[in-house]
């Protein structure tokens, strides 16, 4: 009889979600998958319709061994994004603790925080750019962009400055981060906290023994979210490339698709690099205890 009931609710429970399940092989898995399989083929748009010719890892090889730009700015778009993700974290954790204190009005400074999120996207955002709202002007009057220019090297005065010239932007992109540590900061038990100013502890420590240690399961997710906000917004370079290059007669949607795979491969290690490097700290931390 019990099992007769379980598998009624089984079967219940998958027509519940089986409209997702049909909409996500349909569209998504099998987009997917054919993307794939273009990323092999050189594919050409004839009045009959898509006609594909097969060219193993040619448009792989290109985009590394041919393909200049595309590596370029993949390099680029790598490296200041990933001076990026600190300032977001760190930015959205100090305002987070900032909005968490009891003081008068802090729910209106957590929706003021949150607000750009809402507004800040697609024609918006481009508006802002177009004007340069996302620069400091401060930074421009008094010449810090040239002397970076002067004394650092190319290599990294170029990702320094894309950070500068969009730096409100990311402050901005920074309210469901701040959500997302309020949330953990609010999971904190307050008696450990009075336990702790109990003992003397200062508030630098009580931050680094208790805060701190609370919220690294929240600094994670929001790793993972800020990677793939930043690596999969409008303004990224790389994917402006890859969208040029689907209309172009030389390359097409083939080669496309392959810089697209590519791109993805890089978010994806990124990404794995993060959890990984996480795992590792807590594994440490655990046999500390322990010893």
């Amino acid at each position: 009889m019990k099992k007769t009931k379980s598998r009624r609710e089984a079967w219940i429970g998958l027509a519940l979600i089986s409209p997702w399940i049909v909409g996500f092989l349909v569209f998504m898995a099998y987009p997917l998958l054919f993307s794939l399989y273009m990323s092999f083929n050189k594919v050409m748009i004839t009045p009959t319709g898509i006609e594909t010719r097969y060219l193993g890892w040619s448009n792989y090889k290109d985009a590394f061994l041919v393909d200049a730009e595309f590596s370029q700015q993949l390099f680029l778009f790598l490296k200041s994004n990933l001076l990026m993700i600190p300032i977001v974290i760190v930015f959205s954790l100090f305002v987070a603790l900032l909005i968490n204190q009891p003081i008068r009005g802090r729910n209106l400074f957590r929706a003021i925080f949150f607000l750009p999120v809402v507004i800040t996207s697609g024609e918006v955002v481009q508006e802002l750019f177009a004007q340069g709202a996302a620069t400091i002007p401060v930074i421009e009057k008094y010449g810090l962009v040239a002397m970076i220019e002067d004394n650092l090297s190319p290599g990294l005065a170029v990702p320094i400055i894309g950070i500068i010239n969009q730096f409100i932007l990311i402050l901005w992109y920074s309210g469901v981060q701040i959500l997302i540590f309020l949330a953990g900061l609010q999971k904190v038990n307050t008696q450990v906290y009075e336990a702790a100013a109990m003992d003397g502890a200062s508030p630098w420590v009580t931050f680094w023994k208790i805060t701190l240690p609370e919220v690294k399961p929240f600094i994670l997710v929001n790793l993972i979210y800020t990677v793939i906000d930043l690596f999969t917004n409008g303004f990224s370079e790389v994917i402006k490339l890859i969208q040029d290059n689907m209309f172009k007669a030389g390359t097409g949607f083939g080669y496309a698709s392959a810089l697209a795979w590519i791109y993805f491969a890089v978010i994806f290690i990124v990404l794995l690099l993060f959890v990984l490097f996480f795992r590792s700290k807590e594994t440490s931390i655990r046999h500390a205890r322990r010893s």
